[in-house]
């Protein structure tokens, strides 16, 4: 029996992360995407004129090089800078982002409330109070009970699920904004705070759709007679003893000396009859939140001028809904507009009356009748959950898999949370892993 074709670098998964270890590697190269399509969760979808991507995805690019490597992909005019509209509804009221930095206009025993609470936690944050060990007890350390009872503990309680109480604050000191005290008496008093949080501007495609990013990647790697793409190939197994993929339609081993992967975590895992026990446990202990969202065309242009709104509002049927149009006109027809909606609950049936009465609420839809056609989907992995379990666990796992000459890496593959520069980012580590161990030296 011949032995089966070898690459040096084979790479799982041909979302960002992927695509960008392919990019990066300094030699032969297979990537292996399940899907007919490159990109993972940085796609579009499109129909009668109308674009949507897999709910927001805007571009913060902070790295040198990564914005290099992106702006190399496009023409002059192909790439807009887009400075950021977000606002948050509550109390009925549409108030600045973010929350904490702007309560002026809400009810005024509610902003008496949030600056009562805020005061009380700096106070005894003065007194050297422990570090809370949950995302509740983070928000209402740093912001006060108040702020943490209107917006942080029910938009997340729509967003995580039942993750929320048991959901840790390793996640937040790079995406929630934490003004200083003079910042939130200035926006209770109605000096609005803008331009806080690291997105507060970004890039997107003019043309329209995220997808351009990673389709451009697809082609140019394309050309590089180093790099082998199989499309609509999943991956049945992964033999760590002998080093080798069995391509699942095809039935088809192929041998490699590293083994990148940007696939969700435990499902790699899963693939590997060689795991032990406890690390398949480990992976099968990894949780996730699964979403449901709504792309709705709708034939008139949007009422609003926000890109989105955070919705906390526990009676409204959704939690966060964007303006494609707004950030990119070409993502709709003329005189339309398109929007995503993320959905509280995750499975059974949905109330589109109560979605569109809502959406006109939030100012996102002038009337019902303007939607022209609505698509349901779901993000099977959309955030990892960061519970008391998860760094011993994710980081078994790691260890386990680097032991046995696999790199997981990315946004799923890496089980973290993080951005599409993040994911370019981890694509590039991950290539210089793979030189390191092919040259036959300790990867850093």
């Amino acid at each position: 029996m011949s032995s089966p074709p070898r690459t040096p670098l084979v790479v799982l998964g041909a979302g960002l992360t992927g695509l960008s270890a392919a990019w990066h590697a300094r030699g032969p190269v297979l990537l292996v995407e399940r899907e007919a399509r490159v990109g993972g969760h940085a796609r579009s979808h499109r129909r009668d004129g109308f674009t949507f991507d897999v709910t927001g995805h805007w571009l913060h690019l902070r790295d040198p090089s990564i914005k290099t490597l992106v702006e190399g992909l496009f023409q002059p005019g192909e790439l807009a800078t887009v400075a950021r509209r977000t606002c948050i509804h509550s109390h009925g009221v549409q108030l600045p982002y973010p929350f904490q930095a702007n309560l002026h206009g809400l009810p005024l025993e509610v902003v008496q409330e949030c600056l009562v609470g805020y005061v009380a936690a700096r106070e005894q944050a003065a007194k050297g109070a422990p570090e809370p060990q949950t995302f509740v007890g983070f928000a209402e350390a740093r912001f006060g009970a108040g702020i943490a009872k209107h917006f942080f503990v029910p938009y997340n309680r729509k967003l995580w699920g039942e993750h929320l109480e048991r959901l840790t604050a390793d996640w937040v000191s790079r995406y929630i904004p934490i003004p200083d005290t003079a910042q939130v008496i200035g926006g209770a008093i109605g000096l609005a705070q803008e331009g806080l949080g690291y997105n507060a501007s970004f890039l997107v495609p003019t043309a329209g759709g995220i997808d351009a990013v990673p389709e451009r990647m697809r082609a140019e790697l394309a050309r590089r007679s180093e790099v082998e793409l199989r499309l609509g190939s999943d991956i049945d197994e992964v033999d760590v003893v002998g080093r080798r993929i069995k391509l699942g339609a095809e039935a088809d081993w192929r041998s490699y000396d590293a083994l990148v992967s940007s696939i969700p975590l435990p499902e790699l895992v899963r693939r590997i009859p060689a795991a032990p026990a406890e690390i398949r446990d480990a992976a099968g202990a990894l949780r996730h939140v699964r979403w449901r969202y709504l792309d709705i065309a709708v034939g008139a242009p949007a009422p609003c001028d926000y890109h989105w709104v955070y919705v906390p509002e526990p009676r409204l049927p959704f939690f966060r809904v964007g303006v494609y149009s707004n950030a990119a006109p070409r993502m709709a027809p003329a005189g339309c507009s398109g929007l995503y909606v993320e959905l509280n609950e995750r499975t059974g049936p949905i109330d589109l009356a109560g979605v569109y009465a809502g959406l006109v609420e939030v100012g996102a839809l002038r009337a019902a009748e303007d939607v022209r056609f609505v698509e349901v989907r779901v993000v099977e992995h959309a955030y990892v959950v960061f519970d008391a379990a998860y760094a011993a666990t994710r980081a078994a796992v790691l260890a386990w898999l680097e032991g046995q000459g696999i790199f997981s890496c990315g946004r799923y593959g890496g089980w973290i949370y993080n951005s599409m520069e993040d994911c370019l980012l981890a694509g590039r580590a991950a290539s210089e892993w793979a030189a390191a161990r092919l040259a036959g030296q300790e990867p850093r």
